[in-house]
C-alpha cells in the first residue's frame, strides 16, 4: 500500500504557473499525475520512472509541464507553466507499475483552477 498526498493546487490566472507536490509513503515503478476536469473524463498528464527518472507527457502539456521526483525524500512534483483555462481540473498523484493506466494507488486530489 502506497499513500499519496498532494499539495500546491490553487487559483491562477491564464498564463500563470503552479507547482504541485506529492508526498509518497512508498514507491511503485512510476509516479504519475492525472487530472479530471469539469464534465471531462480522467486524463493522463505525466509520469516519471522512479529508477532512472525517465519522463512521459501527454501531448497537450509537453513543453509546459515538468514532472520530477526526489528519491531521497520520496516526493514528486509537477511544475506547470503557461496554464490555460482548459487545465482547470482536480489533479491526482498516482503510483503504479506502468507509466499510464492503470495506476495502483491514488492521492485524494488537489484542485487547480485557471481563470481567463
Amino acid at each position: 500500500q502506497v499513500q499519496l498526498v498532494e499539495s500546491g493546487g490553487g487559483l491562477v490566472q491564464d498564463g500563470g504557473s503552479l507547482r504541485l507536490s506529492c508526498a509518497a509513503s512508498g514507491r511503485s515503478a512510476y509516479m504519475g499525475w492525472f487530472r479530471r476536469g469539469p464534465w471531462k473524463e480522467r486524463e493522463f498528464v505525466a509520469s516519471v520512472r522512479w529508477s532512472g527518472g525517465s519522463t512521459y507527457y501527454a501531448n497537450s502539456v509537453k513543453g509546459r509541464f515538468t514532472i520530477s521526483r526526489d528519491n531521497a525524500k520520496n516526493t514528486g512534483s509537477l511544475e506547470m507553466n503557461n496554464l490555460k483555462p482548459e487545465a482547470t481540473a482536480v489533479y491526482y498523484c498516482t503510483a503504479g507499475r506502468v507509466r499510464e493506466l492503470p495506476a495502483d494507488f491514488w492521492g485524494q486530489g488537489t484542485q487547480v483552477t485557471v481563470s481567463s
